[in-house]
């Protein structure tokens, strides 16, 4: 096995608990090795840091996945690491909330780049790095049999391998039926409210599951309010407020093809009559509402997508994230409710509740804060890598 020697800098890294050492944080390496290999890595002084995937394509050099000098990576070692995954979604999802949420949650997990979510019998996977992807046949196979050990029939797996990401680890972007076939749609039911999940063709895995209890959280509040859901995308947070007993929903989407999804989940559980759905530019609209003083909306909910993706557009997502909501809370009367987030890493927390302060100051308003939350727990949150830490939402009173 190959030894890499690391910087004074990626070792206090490593030992702070971070998975990733960069290239140029490569000081010496002993002994040949392929990409995708898994190497050891020592600090310049030969300290055991632990075991990484290698791969000269990618800027992220080393991705560790090991801190123990006595592991060896066997098939064994990785159906220990599956069964790792999938005992603590059991614990912390409950048996019904299981048959849907994320398994394996990338460096959370200790598997790199890799994300699996079940939607009942059907596993959707992508794959982002290479030494995953030369062991996926081992990880698959311990997937389906500790789901099936624990009740769990898991028919279809689809691979959504097609992001731009993976040529940065000089691989090719793939999508197809591994396991099974189908026509790529499957009924999921979350909070009681049914969705017909398009694994092939829906945006990432088909689903965003890690919303699932913020939208529980909004139905108490959403009952008897006329509601604007904007952002809606394929429709749960609308769904979801109409469910909980809202007097009116409008949800808003800029994808007709969204919307068309939206509608068809409406149609599954007999909320078309509660909602009323409009493709049009969300930015557009509530400056189209402002103008023309038509609202009587008491809660707005805002779940847009990632309005940055790096570090360098921070100032320009904190525009934009700042103009919705300032919209939003102009439109609110007194004592109305928003609901209000952002999926991106990047935005940071103390960013986020930065711009949400600056907005109501321009809106004249005050917010009474009735919940802050975060993505849901099969999306676990390591407080030393802060990649895994993305989904703020919070809920707020107009007072």
């Amino acid at each position: 096995m190959a030894v890499f020697r690391i910087s004074a800098k990626a070792e206090t890294s490593c030992k702070a608990g971070h998975p990733w050492i960069y290239s140029d944080e490569i000081t010496e390496i002993d002994g040949e090795y392929e990409n995708g290999d898994i190497v050891t890595v020592r600090s310049g002084k030969d300290k055991f840091i632990g075991f990484g995937f290698v791969n000269d394509n990618s800027k992220i050099r080393i991705r560790l996945v090991s801190r123990n000098a006595n592991d060896k990576f066997d098939d064994e070692f990785w159906r220990r690491r599956v069964r790792y995954a999938v005992d603590y979604r059991r614990a912390v999802m409950g048996e019904d909330d299981f048959r849907c949420c994320r398994l394996i949650f990338g460096e959370a997990d200790t598997f790199p780049g890799l994300t699996v979510d079940r939607f009942e019998n059907v596993l959707v996977t992508e794959v982002l790095c290479l030494g995953i992807e030369q062991r996926k046949d081992v990880i698959y196979k311990a997937l389906l049999d500790t789901l099936s050990d624990c009740g769990g029939q898991i028919d279809v797996i689809y691979e959504r391998s097609d992001s731009p990401i993976r040529a940065l680890e000089g691989m090719q972007t793939h999508s197809g039926f591994y396991r099974g076939s189908g026509d790529g749609h499957v009924k999921i039911t979350e909070n009681k409210v049914i969705y017909d999940v398009d694994y092939i063709n829906g945006q990432k895995t088909g689903f965003f599951l890690d919303q699932k209890y913020n939208r529980a959280a909004i139905r108490k509040i959403a009952n008897g309010r006329k509601v604007l859901d904007c952002f809606t995308h394929t429709g749960a947070f609308a769904c979801n407020a109409a469910a909980a007993g809202a007097s009116f929903v409008t949800a808003v989407d800029v994808s007709k093809t969204a919307l068309d999804a939206a509608e068809k989940n409406a149609a599954l559980n007999g909320l078309s009559d509660k909602i009323e759905f409009v493709c049009a530019d969300v930015f557009d609209y509530l400056t189209e509402l402002s103008v023309n003083k038509k609202s009587d909306y008491d809660f707005i909910i805002l779940d847009p997508p990632a309005f940055t993706k790096s570090r360098d557009t921070i100032k320009d997502a904190m525009r934009g994230y700042k103009e919705i909501n300032l919209k939003a809370m102009r439109l609110l009367p007194r004592g109305g409710y928003l609901a209000t987030c952002s999926c991106s890493h990047f935005m940071r927390d103390s960013i986020f509740c930065q711009m949400i302060h600056a907005a109501s100051e321009d809106a004249g308003v005050s917010l009474r804060q009735v919940e802050a939350r975060q993505q849901s727990p099969d999306h676990p949150i390591l407080w030393n890598v802060p990649e895994t830490d993305y989904l703020k939402f919070y809920i707020f009173q107009v007072v």
